[in-house]
């Protein structure tokens, strides 16, 4: 043992560099995404973001460009079905040949009331948030296998939420949350509990091939699908928080960085959740009625 880590390199610039990743952001232009591809960027890997739309996909490579030393690289993709899954894995095999990481963070969420939530709010929640989780992993299975080893596993990181954990009844009450009074994101948070269990299953199949799976849940972040909440309700947002604030791209950006890094190469099945304690604290400073924060 003492031979062995004699030999051993546990300097933060071996077990924490990022120099030779090629990393792929589902849903990468803005929020989560945008977080986590500044941090690989300005770590010096590089980067290639995908969404829906041309000109944010710009402007965030062209912003991120100029933190460096890394790069970042842009794809249109629209992951609504496995057709759109299958066009963003042909356009990154034109790009690249191999791929150390994966994040697929691109998602949805529906709000309305209980007794008139639509069925696409069903379809179109399950189809981007499950669907296309399981298609572009797949589909990028090659590249993913290219040069991970036993001892540097590429990374699969499902980005989740702690909706797919918590079980307390998500209707917004009258003090208002992420969505307008009455209303809930009622597919949003089995579709994140679905994906929790898909990464575990994920993780299963692949860890012999040296592909490690895990899950970030976060709790409320600025994102755009919190955009209601943090204009609308940011006092009952922060009521539900014992560390008194909120969660900040610091905090999604560091643990995306450890997840991706030689420090966490055993590392694969697991659910990291980020909330601040929330969800594990019941932290509330007044009468609690639902479950409106978490996204």
């Amino acid at each position: 043992m003492g031979e062995s880590l004699a030999l051993a390199d546990l300097s933060v610039s071996n077990l924490f560099s990022f120099l030779q990743h090629v990393v792929l952001i589902t849903g990468g232009a803005t929020g989560l995404g945008e977080m986590a591809a500044q941090a690989f960027v300005q770590n010096g890997a590089r980067v290639i973001i995908a969404s829906r739309k041309q000109s944010e996909l710009e402007q965030t490579s062209e912003r991120l460009n100029k933190t460096g030393p890394g790069t970042c690289e842009w794809i249109v993709a629209d992951l609504k079905d496995k057709a759109g899954c299958e066009e963003l894995a042909r356009q990154v095999r034109a790009k690249t040949d191999s791929l150390t990481v994966l994040i697929n963070n691109a998602g949805a969420a529906w709000a309305a009331s209980y007794e008139d939530f639509p069925e696409i709010g069903w379809d179109k929640i399950y189809a981007l948030n499950v669907k296309a989780v399981f298609y572009t992993t797949m589909l990028l299975h090659s590249l993913l296998v290219t040069n991970a080893t036993p001892e540097n596993p590429s990374r699969v990181i499902n980005v989740a939420s702690m909706d797919g954990i918590s079980t307390a009844d998500i209707t917004v009450g009258p003090e208002g949350g992420l969505s307008p009074p009455g209303t809930g994101t009622f597919s949003y948070s089995p579709s994140k509990a679905a994906c929790i269990h898909l990464t575990k299953i994920q993780a299963s199949k692949l860890a012999a091939e040296h592909v490690n799976v895990v899950a970030v849940c976060p709790g409320v972040f600025p994102t755009r699908m919190t955009t209601f909440g943090f204009q609308e309700a940011l006092g009952p947002l922060l009521s539900r928080q014992p560390s008194g604030r909120l969660g900040r791209g610091e905090d999604f950006a560091g643990v995306v960085l450890f997840l991706s890094s030689l420090g966490a190469a055993h590392i694969t099945g697991d659910v990291l959740e980020l909330d601040g304690g929330s969800e594990r604290s019941g932290f509330s400073s007044g009468k609690r009625k639902g479950r409106s924060a978490q996204l």
